[in-house]
């Protein structure tokens, strides 16, 4: 078989397709084997029906031929694919141009394939990230809030404040329903209150007050109503923390000193601000690549990656026995909605993906065979098969041109990581080497997650569709693109 690869208007290619007549013959010899197996015929059993009598019939020796190369045209497109290097993102036009009664075959297979998209000045690119120093108020505050949890409430005679925590009895009447009664309630002030209000009737008041006002709840029917509220204020208390000494330091936490314990809170909170600055990093490079791209992607390349992101939602729900309807109830979602919010998505992860791989492109970063097996060996894994397995299959498919391209643009991303200029949010060069440090350290994590809310989110260019091989996983899971 020879086959050549010419690109034609748009983001197509036109790829010439010629099969020798021996090969023709051998899918002959196959579609007769095929059929001899699964026609049933009166006096032959199943695989000894003689060709002559499939011919007869198929309507003839010619409707056998076209049937054998209807038959064998999927794994010879799919061989032209490898051959020539080409991409496809949609399924071919195919046209046979001859052979379909005798001879060599000859077809012409139209597809579309990912359009290479311009990013001039991306050598050019600055990227901000959180600064990673920690400042000795970042460490106060988390010194305070162990000292938070081994303090204890102490009776004040003081009017209340925010932080104070203040028995009190309520009582709420409403025109619908029964009246509220709450005796003993401890409550922080300044806490927030479902009933609007009570913080700012609490602020600045003494033990022995009656605090009167009104405030609109939600009633039994779910309507809000108003509601008289009747509030005495029987007991004031203040948190008294612990006075942060070398003694504290040791009951509260592994070290004998608080000098200790402030230099481990420093290397900790250092080690989630390098995480938080990696994560900015990859976030904001891939934006500022992409916002170098001018050209609108594909709609064929959008609508496949929502259809993978309906599959694995569908999947993700079906795991967790919900369905499609619960969860666009339970997320405050139409279907129009979900459809809307994931093409956006996929625009943006589709823009992405376009921007890596004109940067591989530019960069003439390969992927050589060695790094090719290993990642085969890797889905292989995933996938629970071998990796000659894999690539046999991949290699039939004609999908490993695609995975060579999606580990070109894996190789675009860290080029990319390397090479952008980086500065703080204040514009000062940042030390690239500081980044480096490995931050998934689970002692960071440990006791300070509430603290770790700066992780960026942003693509990296990794689309649905290549976080699996979709011609190897298993199609299990519920798919969604009828019901959405």
């Amino acid at each position: 078989m020879r086959a050549t690869a010419a690109p034609v208007e748009g983001n197509r290619v036109r790829l010439s397709v010629e099969i020798d007549e021996s090969e023709v013959d051998a899918a002959l010899d196959t579609t007769v084997k095929r059929l001899s197996r699964d026609v049933r015929v009166p006096g032959f059993r199943p695989g000894r029906v003689p060709r002559p009598v499939l011919e007869a019939r198929m309507g003839g020796a010619e409707a056998l031929r076209q049937q054998a190369i209807s038959d064998a045209l999927p794994d010879l497109y799919a061989q032209a694919v490898v051959d020539t290097e080409v991409d496809p993102i949609s399924a071919p036009e195919i046209d046979i141009t001859s052979g379909e009664e005798h001879g060599p075959v000859t077809f012409d297979a139209l597809v579309e394939v990912r359009p290479t998209v311009s990013i001039a000045g991306y050598a050019g690119l600055v990227v901000s990230v959180p600064g990673i120093d920690v400042s000795d108020e970042e460490i106060d505050s988390q010194v305070d809030r162990i000292r938070e949890q081994s303090g204890e409430l102490e009776v004040v005679g003081r009017p209340a404040r925010d932080g104070d925590y203040v028995t009190i009895d309520l009582h709420g009447s409403r025109s619908v329903g029964e009246d509220i009664d709450v005796e003993d309630y401890m409550y922080e002030v300044g806490s927030g209150s479902d009933i609007a209000g009570l913080d700012d009737q609490l602020r600045g008041s003494s033990v022995g007050d009656i605090l009167q006002f009104s405030a609109a709840i939600a009633g039994p029917d779910g309507t809000e109503q108003s509601t008289s509220f009747r509030v005495l204020v029987k007991e004031i208390k203040e948190k008294m923390l612990p006075e942060p000494t070398d003694a504290w330091a040791s009951e509260a936490s592994e070290f004998d000193t608080v000098a200790a314990l402030r230099d481990d809170l420093g290397t900790k909170l250092n080690q989630i601000k390098v995480m938080q600055a990696q994560m900015a990093l990859r976030s904001r490079a891939v934006e500022a690549l992409v916002e170098l791209v001018q050209d609108d992607p594909p709609e064929s390349l959008i609508d496949a990656e929502v259809r993978e992101r309906l599959h694995d939602l569908g999947h993700r729900l079906e795991q967790r026995h919900i369905s499609l309807e619960q969860f666009l109830q339970a997320s405050g979602r139409d279907r129009a909605g979900l459809l809307a919010e994931l093409q956006a998505e996929a625009a943006g992860a589709v823009r992405a993906d376009l921007a890596l791989r004109a940067l591989a492109e530019a960069e003439d970063l390969d992927v050589s065979d060695e790094d090719l097996d290993a990642v085969v060996a890797d889905m292989a894994e995933q996938a629970g098969t071998t990796g000659a397995d894999l690539k046999r299959r991949l290699d039939r498919a004609g999908r490993l041109p695609a995975v060579r391209s999606d580990q070109r643009k894996a190789k675009a991303l860290e080029w990319l990581l390397e090479h952008v200029e980086l500065v703080d949010e204040e514009g000062k060069p940042v030390d690239r080497d500081e980044l480096r440090r490995d931050a998934v350290m689970q002692e960071a994590l440990n006791g300070l997650a509430e603290n770790d809310d700066g992780a960026a989110d942003g693509s990296d260019g990794t689309s649905a569709g290549e976080r699996g091989s979709e011609d190897v996983r298993a199609e299990e899971g519920a798919t969604v693109e009828a019901e959405a």
